[in-house]
């Protein structure tokens, strides 16, 4: 009896070169979304985002890592299940993915859609919870909706070990906010005290 690999069969070569062109569709269309958002066609960006995920949605991991002749990872041992849940490793589709949900919640920011831009940008951090991009994006979107706290948080973190230029965004972004929540905060403060002297008023016409 040989010892040698069964030679594919033709039906695994053909599921193969499916699956190699399911992925390159979602590159292309991914690409096509980058080149939208950089004109300014905000709809036309999410649009090819979207389709590009329909794509990769539909690709089976384990099938794709055997066409593209990467190794399948061994199952871990009982004991490390947990540690393997959190560190599991990344495919090509995980990284594209991370990549398109990042760059639609930078496309919703610009559209002043702060729930979706929280929402993807959330996505995109459940596949790499240290994409700062995704962290940026997440904390701007956050205290615009009035989570000042979370936002606060999240720019603190990004600007202990950021880079000079990233650093010096954070900052401004950070300013912005707290000049922000402080400006609502005044407001805030100002409808109290419309509404004190009015029932003041009441009090004082009931006296006659």
């Amino acid at each position: 009896m040989s010892s040698e690999a069964a030679p594919a069969t033709t039906s695994s070569i053909a599921a193969n070169g499916d699956v190699l062109k399911k992925l390159e569709t979602a590159k292309e269309l991914k690409e096509k979304g980058d080149k939208s958002f950089q004109e300014g066609k905000l709809k036309d960006a999410l649009a090819s985002y979207h389709q590009s995920l329909l794509y990769l949605h539909g690709l089976d991991k384990n099938t794709l890592q055997k066409a593209l002749g990467q190794p399948l990872p061994p199952p871990p041992p009982i004991e490390a299940v947990d540690q393997a849940a959190q560190e599991k490793p990344k495919t090509e589709v995980d990284i594209l993915q991370e990549k398109i949900y990042s760059n639609m919640s930078q496309c919703h920011l610009a559209n002043q859609n702060w729930k979706r831009a929280v929402e993807t940008a959330d996505k995109a951090l459940s596949l790499n919870p240290k994409n700062r991009k995704a962290l940026f994006r997440k904390a701007k979107a956050q205290g615009e909706l009035g989570y000042f706290e979370k936002a606060e948080k999240i720019l603190e973190d990004l600007i202990k070990d950021a880079e000079p230029a990233e650093k010096d965004i954070c900052q401004k972004e950070l300013d912005r906010l707290r000049a922000m929540d402080k400006e609502r905060e005044r407001a805030h403060n100002q409808k109290l005290k419309g509404m004190c002297f009015l029932n003041k008023e009441k009090v004082d016409l009931s006296a006659d």
